[in-house]
């Protein structure tokens, strides 16, 4: 069983940057896809960005020159790096994770297995 928890949100003026981690249990994590995911108010969970555990990165079209993801196997930990910030990335962010996803089921939340508890990312004007 994979917990993860996220840190790293916060409130940030449009134009900054934050990283938002997301730490998991589990010796075998780096065999899992991992996933950033974010739900504003009132709408649905969107993808935003996963990393395969070959490496492979992809990314929403509304971030892909903006945000970066990365994982640090060793310390079982997914980054995502958050630059240029608009206003309508404001969100809760989640990250999930899941061991057998195929690839093209990664944008989709409902394949993943295993979800945080979310944190919160604010932009403001």
């Amino acid at each position: 069983q994979v917990q993860l928890v996220e840190s790293g949100g916060g409130l940030v003026q449009a134009g900054g940057s934050l990283r938002l981690s997301c730490a998991a249990s589990g010796r075998t994590f780096a065999r899992y896809t991992v996933g950033w995911f974010r739900q504003a108010p009132g709408k649905e969970r969107d993808f935003v960005a996963a990393i395969r555990s070959t490496g492979h990165t992809y990314y929403a079209d509304s971030v892909k020159d903006r945000f970066h993801i990365s994982r640090d196997s060793a310390k079982s930990t997914v980054f995502l790096q958050m630059n240029s910030l608009k206003p309508d990335d404001t969100a809760v962010y989640y990250c999930a994770a899941d061991s057998g996803i195929i690839l093209s089921s990664i944008r989709f939340p409902a394949h993943y297995d295993h979800w945080g508890q979310g944190t919160q990312v604010t932009v403001s004007s």
